[in-house]
């Protein structure tokens, strides 16, 4: 997903799984070794199921490991507005299942003896102006309201001008990867397996289902769980229904005061705060300063921009990390989880988790895991995918605006002509028109060209180059590919064609 390591991919071990090379038969399939797919794996497995977990790249390195890995139930303000939007009933389902999950979590560290730094904390949504203290105290209110443990707070134990907050007490941090890949240690024998670098490419659904693998082996499974950030699959129009953003962050030395807890603004650009133990010492975690996908000519900028927020407030010292993310947040603030279609018995999925994919990210996969076992839950209307929300029709229909003029204007774009090529310096990606078509040109730190079709493989949007990650994003779904056209992050599941005499795109292992 990053070419710069989050803390947690840099501090925890490797995984070695092997390839799926042959054909395989398994109760559940499961694609993605996220924290949705792998929740849903380990409780799948432990109710006696034979289980194949499926990843593209390696365990834990997607979203999952790049994650502030806040686990809570505070997501910034969204009681009120759920209260307001969507009623008592959907409200009090979303935070009684978050902190089902919070609790989850803390099961499982505990079942299986897992040394992740899973440390009980408080969350805080803190307020910078006057005008975001009348927007946090009426979240206090509805959090309140629904049960869950939240107040008004007016000395927040957070360096520089803060104008109270809603906090949460008994929640939670982590470190994602060292709680994730003791659990996927569990899974392999008695005909269930963990297979990387085995990208799905589709998925027949059926009695039984068929899950076609890039390299050609296929998996027969009763059930399948799409457990991707989005979707691979284009049924239910999951891409139509959320939105792509990338986030920033970075670990840097603490100044003299440490804040205890962990903390998000209220007000946009959002900033994120925990700390982390690295070396016998504290490290701060900030992020924010997110963005649309593909919409950012100066990504750099953003990390900038953190790291002054950083100085400049917390007194923070140098960066030893830095990192980006990328999340998908839905039209109506609930996450998607459960069938992709009302005729979908088989083929379940989970995405639009908002940020907040250690709680949400963890409920999916026990409620995927309750759709398998055909186990009622009282939260499955709550994030029931099918769900008809006029409500949201409005949000829903601007969306289909801004992809419909993302895509036309792609194409109409105007990019360099190729006699210009010499003028991409070394480290730069540019659009460049060649007959009619876009082509996606980037010149590596050692002067030779990559030449790719700018045409994203998933519904043909014009790709953007990220500088901060050398990569090309589609604005309008959120694919990512590196600069050989390597798929990076769906819902694409081919690569950017080549454009470049005998060059072929390589096989991920991001």
């Amino acid at each position: 997903m990053s070419r710069h390591a989050s803390i947690w991919i840099a501090t925890s071990a490797e995984s070695a799984y092997p390839r799926l090379r042959e054909d395989l038969r398994v109760d559940v399939a499961v694609i993605g070794a996220g924290i949705a797919g792998v929740t849903a794996a380990v409780l799948l497995r432990g109710a006696g199921r034979r289980v194949a977990l499926l990843e593209a790249g390696r365990v834990g390195h997607g979203v999952t490991g790049h994650t502030t890995a806040k686990v809570t139930a505070l997501h910034t303000l969204v009681y009120d507005e759920l209260l307001g939007r969507h009623g008592r009933e959907i409200a009090q389902g979303y935070a009684e299942s978050q902190q089902a999950a919070i609790a989850t979590v803390r099961r499982l560290a505990a079942e299986h003896g897992i040394d992740c730094d899973l440390t009980e904390t408080s969350a805080y949504t803190f307020a910078e102006s006057d005008r975001d203290r009348e927007a946090v105290e009426a979240e206090a209110r509805a959090a309140e309201s629904l049960g869950l443990p939240a107040r008004v707070h007016d000395d927040v134990p957070l360096p520089g001008a803060v104008a109270g907050a809603v906090v949460m007490t008994g929640q939670a941090q982590f470190h994602p990867r060292r709680y994730l890949l003791p659990l996927v240690a569990t899974l392999p024998g008695d005909g269930s397996g963990v297979f990387e670098h085995t990208r799905v490419v589709g998925v027949d659904d059926g009695r039984p289902c068929r899950v076609a693998t890039e390299a050609g082996p296929v998996v027969t499974a009763d059930d399948v769980l799409v457990a991707t950030s989005l979707p691979i699959l284009d049924r239910g129009l999951f891409f139509a229904r959320t939105t792509p953003h990338r986030g920033y962050a970075l670990a840097m030395e603490a100044g003299t005061e440490v804040p205890e807890g962990m903390f998000v603004s209220a007000s946009s650009p959002t900033h994120s705060v925990r700390t982390a133990p690295h070396q016998g010492r504290r490290l701060l975690i900030l992020a924010g300063e997110g963005h649309p996908v593909g919409e950012e000519p100066d990504p750099r900028e953003r990390w900038r921009r953190l790291e002054e927020w950083g100085r400049g407030t917390l007194g923070a010292g140098p960066v030893r990390f830095r990192w980006s993310t990328q999340d998908h947040e839905s039209l109506d603030r609930r996450p998607l989880i459960g069938r992709m279609t009302p005729a979908s018995r088989h083929v379940l999925a989970a995405t639009g988790f908002g940020g907040w994919g250690m709680s949400s990210g963890t409920l999916a996969g026990m409620l995927l895991a309750d759709m398998v076992a055909e186990r009622e839950s009282p939260w499955a209307q709550v994030y029931d995918p099918v769900r008809l929300d006029v409500r949201s029709l409005p949000a829903f229909v601007k969306k289909g605006a801004h992809d419909a003029r993302t895509l036309i204007g792609g194409r109409l774009r105007r990019g360099l002509d190729p006699d210009e090529l010499a003028f991409v310096a070394p480290g730069e990606g540019r659009i460049v028109d060649a007959d009619g078509e876009h082509l996606a040109v980037h010149r590596d730190e050692a002067g030779d060209l990559h030449i790719v079709s700018a045409t994203c493989t998933h519904l043909g949007c014009i790709v953007a180059w990220n500088d901060a990650e050398a990569s090309w994003d589609c604005p309008c779904h959120g694919s990512r590919f590196g600069p050989d056209g390597t798929v990076l992050n769906g819902p694409a599941t081919a690569p950017l064609e080549a454009r470049e005499p005998g060059a072929q795109p390589a096989t991920s292992d991001a």
